[in-house]
């Protein structure tokens, strides 16, 4: 982590803690859940190593940024309103996005809410999801996977939270960031989280440090500002009604492995490769499909993923 520097900035009425590292262009990078500003670590040094001004924050509800009570807090409007802020303290200047998980939803929002802050985005593992004129996302959701499916286990406020203090903030992210089974996720009931966590290995992209810095973190601040993203869904589907058929008007670059649980998940490959993804992303340039790869892509192969970025940044770098 050496050369990191950590900051914290006033944004959309609230503090944002921001690592960043380099100096040039700004390239903003947004995590997903459960992770923070380290899911980056390796992509801050190259790419400052590479000319740019790397940039990673912990996003609203997350590590040390302020975690709002409301679940109204933290609608895609709250979220994109604080990169807004954000990109406007950095140079009020368009920035390249590389987004993953919830870093990526909300980067597709920021695309179709304000494209002329985005030179160009590289979203990994998560898709466009165009908006169903007709149908809520929890109650989609509830239809085709059944009430065990993560998202729809998360929507009670306190009650996923109760059963992961069971397992401890350690022993939950550890599951989740190792976990290759494909398709779409399911917690049962009983042993959400599965009663063999202890027995799981750590990948060797994933150090015994990098688990506790997640940790410590999660124990410090909880799991439910991140939890409130998908509490948040049905908020969005009401909020965004006017960008209904709305289409992404930015140069986009897509990157997932085929082993990723949104990528297996019934109907989006249809989506990525039929036709669909590209009729609502005019501009997407590249669909890369990462062999043996998970959802976690970017701490798993940071490297490779790195160049991908690079390879598409460049050529809008002035």
């Amino acid at each position: 982590m050496e050369g990191i520097e950590h900051r914290t900035v006033s944004v959309n009425g609230i503090n944002m803690h921001i690592a960043e590292k380099g100096e040039g262009p700004v390239v903003l990078f947004l995590h997903g859940f459960p992770e923070l500003w380290y899911t980056w670590r390796h992509q801050l040094t190259i790419f400052a190593a590479l000319g740019y001004r790397a940039v990673a924050p912990d996003l609203r509800g997350f590590g040390d940024t302020d975690a709002p009570e409301e679940v109204s807090s933290y609608s895609c409007l709250h979220i994109v309103g604080d990169i807004v802020a954000l990109i406007e303290w950095l140079r009020g200047d368009q920035v390249f996005l590389v987004a993953h998980d919830w870093g990526a939803m909300i980067g597709w929002y920021l695309c179709l809410f304000r494209p002329d802050l985005v030179k160009g985005f590289v979203s990994l593992t998560v898709p466009f999801r165009p908006r169903h004129p007709k149908v809520k996302p929890v109650e989609g959701m509830r239809a085709f996977f059944g009430e065990e499916y993560y998202m729809c286990r998360f929507q009670e406020p306190g009650k996923i939270e109760s059963e992961m203090a069971k397992y401890g903030a350690e022993a939950v992210i550890k599951k989740i960031l190792t976990d290759r089974k494909p398709g779409p996720s399911h917690l049962p009931k009983e042993n959400p989280f599965g009663s063999d966590i202890n027995q799981i290995n750590l990948p060797s992209w994933l150090k015994e440090e990098d688990l506790e810095y997640y940790a410590t973190k999660y124990e410090q601040k909880g799991f439910t500002g991140g939890l409130n993203y998908y509490r948040a869904l049905d908020f969005n589907w009401e909020l965004t009604a006017a960008w209904t058929g709305a289409k992404v008007t930015v140069p986009v670059k897509f990157i997932v492995g085929d082993v990723d649980m949104v990528y297996t998940t019934p109907g989006v490959k249809e989506y990525v490769h039929g036709g669909g993804f590209k009729n609502d992303v005019p501009l997407l340039e590249e669909c890369i499909v990462m062999e043996n790869t998970g959802h976690f892509i970017n701490q798993e192969k940071p490297e490779e993923i790195s160049t991908y970025i690079h390879d598409f940044i460049i050529k809008f770098k002035n």
